[in-house]
């Protein structure tokens, strides 16, 4: 998103400009959103682009393969614009990195890129302004990678920007579950719940911005026990109640989740509860009771089918995302047959496969029987085409159905809008521009791999034809913020 900030007015110093590249999952993106948030009062104004940007910061994931190595890539090009822009006489590029990688390799990040000004763990990115000023006086500790999310969320900024009528709400953080092949608990600490008073106050901040859909965002989000107005910790169930009761916000989402949180409120909870939708990503990682051992994951296939059965039982419309790694070490075709299996036995509205690639540190990284690499593959191709004809199936039965559909952002062709279902699946819909912002009835014509095409009932053309006073309240709003 690229913001344009008011011209500077006689004796003011021109907007500064930031870029910030993020990798990885949603909490990054809701961590690049919330840098700028706290780097706006200094006069910085988000570009699309590196050219040209004063101050550059790219948010790692240390999570897939090789993630060290492209920073390290892109800190390079980093460095020649760096320099000619040194050369050029026009001032000096801040270059700093965050997220999990530099919480990771913070000192060897500083060794191999001179480039890099600063390193900022996801805990710590609270302390930019101050790390920046340091910084630009050429002084002081040029680090900050501590384990204090506490301090982070009490540091923020309450006011937020957002582009439109959705949004991630980090809720919890960090990880206490060490599966062997994981990196989280080293890269962003032990689990830590926000209070429920903080959660509910940014809600209302976004919805008075004009947010209709919050993502309730963590490492295991399900794991949430904020504390409650009565001092005790709440459940990520309670939660949702008390956010469906502010006005303006009509979805809630939550990802991601993990087998050994999925409690009978939060089950319960699917089915009474409106604004919560019917989409849960639940990974499973294997279908093999025995690698699932050997990964650590303290469930078996047993209890994720019963889960599943609850969870169906409770909401019967709800639809299934999850997570899978092949080739884990140890992994045999019986092994992987078995994943085939428990997905042919769930169905997939949608999912997300990779190969298993060692993340230095961590336990799987150095077990015996290391499955060859072209093994993987293979077995990773068999995977994927299994779960997109699941996805593929989801979407196509959707056609001839009615459904609400929240209108995000514009098509790429005129008039067009692009909505989300309650099933999360992308909705384009023609002449359907003027209701971005709102949540209108679209009848489904024709569903495909990636997503779905439909136009506007009845209804839904009526609300075309009077816009919502609080679509237009709400992009007053984010115009005149």
């Amino acid at each position: 998103m690229t913001e344009t900030p008011a011209p500077p007015q006689d004796g003011q110093a021109a907007p500064k400009r930031l870029f910030i590249k993020t990798y990885g999952c949603q909490m990054n993106v809701y961590d690049s959103e919330r840098m700028a948030d706290v780097l706006r009062p200094l006069g910085y104004a988000t570009t699309d682009t590196a050219e040209g940007a004063d101050f550059v910061i790219l948010n790692t994931c240390h999570i897939r393969e090789k993630a060290a190595e492209k920073v390290y890539s892109e800190l390079g090009k980093l460095r020649v614009m760096k320099d000619e822009r040194s050369a050029a006489g026009q001032g000096a590029m801040t270059i700093a990195v965050a997220g999990c990688v530099a919480q990771a390799e913070g000192e060897e990040i500083m060794r191999r890129q001179p480039a890099v000004d600063l390193v900022v763990g996801p805990q710590a990115y609270h302390q930019l302004p101050e790390l920046l000023t340091r910084t630009a006086r050429a002084r002081g500790e040029r680090i900050g990678a501590d384990f204090a999310p506490v301090d982070k969320f009490d540091a923020l900024p309450q006011a937020r920007g957002v582009d439109g009528p959705t949004a991630f709400l980090t809720v919890q953080e960090g990880c206490d579950k060490f599966c062997t092949f994981c990196v989280v608990p080293y890269t962003r600490g032990a689990e830590w719940s926000r209070p429920v008073a903080a959660v509910l106050a940014e809600a209302r901040e976004l919805a008075a911005r004009g947010v209709r859909e919050v993502t309730l965002l963590g490492q295991n989000v399900n794991a949430y026990d904020g504390e409650g107005p009565d001092g005790a910790p709440s459940t990520l169930a309670r939660l949702a109640h008390a956010l469906a009761d502010i006005p303006g916000i009509d979805r809630i989402r939550y990802t991601t989740s993990h087998p050994n949180d999925m409690s009978d409120d939060l089950i319960v909870a699917h089915g009474e509860l409106e604004a919560l939708m019917p989409w849960l990503h639940l990974p499973v990682q294997s279908g093999s009771d025995r690698i699932l051992r050997a990964m650590n994951r303290k469930h078996g296939r047993a209890k994720y089918f019963e889960l599943i059965d609850r969870v169906r039982s409770a909401r019967p419309d709800m639809a299934l995302s999850g997570d899978f790694i092949v080739g884990f070490p140890g992994e045999t075709d019986a092994d992987f047959e078995q994943t085939l299996d428990l997905v042919r036995r769930v169905r997939y509205a949608s999912a997300f496969s990779f190969m298993y690639s060692p993340r230095p540190g961590t336990p799987a990284a150095g077990m015996a029987a290391q499955v060859p690499a072209e093994v993987a593959r293979e077995r990773l191709h068999a995977l994927q085409a299994l779960l997109w004809e699941q996805q593929t199936a989801f979407n196509t039965a959707m056609a001839g159905r009615t459904m609400d559909v929240l209108f995000e952002k514009p098509g790429r062709r005129p008039g067009q809008a692009i909505g989300r279902s309650p099933w999360l699946q992308s909705v384009h819909v023609a002449d359907a521009d003027q209701l971005i912002g709102q949540i209108v009835p679209v009848e489904i014509e024709s569903g495909q791999q990636n997503s779905l095409k439909g136009r506007l009932t009845g209804a839904g053309l009526s609300s075309a034809a009077t816009p919502h006073p609080t679509a237009v309240g709400a992009q007053e709003s984010l115009h005149g913020a």
